[in-house]
């Protein structure tokens, strides 16, 4: 049954995940959490896919975490329980901030509180206009914990995550995009046509160059200029070694066939992996 959580499927190399508990808008419990880190483990490093999109069945995308099973239960069992719980939960939405694809957030509706460390956890994120976003932790008397406050001055100017957090009340998905939550917002009926155009996109960049620029860009907004400088040189090195292939043919049509332009698009052959050293 633990199965049933999150589904997914995999086509013309995106692999579409779900969370799976429509009946309690996708709110997250420990089984669920738990599927989620197999079905990463699952899709990683399958060489069918290529991009993953996180979405979740019927209206929400995830309405937070369960306040029964997550709090009330792992709590009455003790402090080792909720520690094991929080560490599922966090485990998993770490894993999918340095996943080796590239991954999409489709906000189809309702993303609550907890919703907040996977939409974070994301690369890219879209959502439907009519999607429902809150913080409404303070209407039951704590605070936006479990890294969502986080996720809102990240993500948000002070005020907006402020006023956010303080008032708990919900924006749209239109709102979220302005407060830059997500990336866009489209009609509902829109929603999964963009998210495959951007999908389709991606598909056709350098893989190595792509887990590269995702890791850089999360690592060096926690930098001083000199030591991002300093990281990003590095980080060049490291791509080029293990994916040097890639990069010289990229170059050659741009200087010397001028079969294309960096701007207008990418080499052809990008998304196929380098050749192994000597081969």
């Amino acid at each position: 049954m633990s199965k049933d959580t999150v589904i997914y499927e995999v086509e013309d190399r995106i692999a579409w995940v779900r969370f799976n508990r429509p009946s309690k808008r996708n709110s997250m419990s420990p089984t669920l959490n738990r599927r989620m880190r197999e079905v990463l483990d699952e899709l990683e490093f399958r060489d069918d896919v290529g991009v993953l999109v996180l979405s979740g069945e019927g209206s929400a995308w995830s309405a937070g975490m369960d306040l029964n099973e997550y709090f009330r239960k792992t709590e009455a069992e003790g402090l080792g329980a909720t520690r094991r719980a929080q560490a599922e939960a966090y485990g998993w939405w770490r894993r999918l901030r340095w996943f080796q694809k590239p991954t999409i957030a489709m906000v189809n509706g309702w993303c609550f509180g907890g919703g907040y460390g996977p939409l974070f956890g994301c690369d890219l994120a879209f959502a439907a206009e009519e999607a429902q976003f809150g913080l409404s932790e303070i209407n039951w008397g704590i605070l936006p914990g479990g890294g969502a406050a986080k996720v809102a001055v990240e993500l948000m100017s002070m005020r907006d995550a402020m006023y956010h957090a303080m008032t708990g009340e919900p924006i749209d998905g239109r709102k979220a995009a302005q407060w830059k939550l997500v990336n866009e917002a489209h009609p509902l009926d829109q929603l999964k046509a963009r998210v495959t155009e951007v999908a389709e996109n991606l598909l056709k960049k350098n893989p190595v160059a792509l887990k590269a620029t995702k890791d850089a860009l999360r690592r060096v907004a926690e930098m001083t200029y000199d030591n991002a400088e300093d990281y990003l040189i590095r980080a060049q090195e490291a791509a080029n070694f293990h994916d040097n292939s890639g990069r010289k043919e990229g170059i050659k049509q741009f200087i010397d066939e001028k079969a294309y332009k960096p701007g207008l698009g990418v080499f052809e052959g990008a998304d196929k992996p380098a050749a192994k050293p000597g081969t």
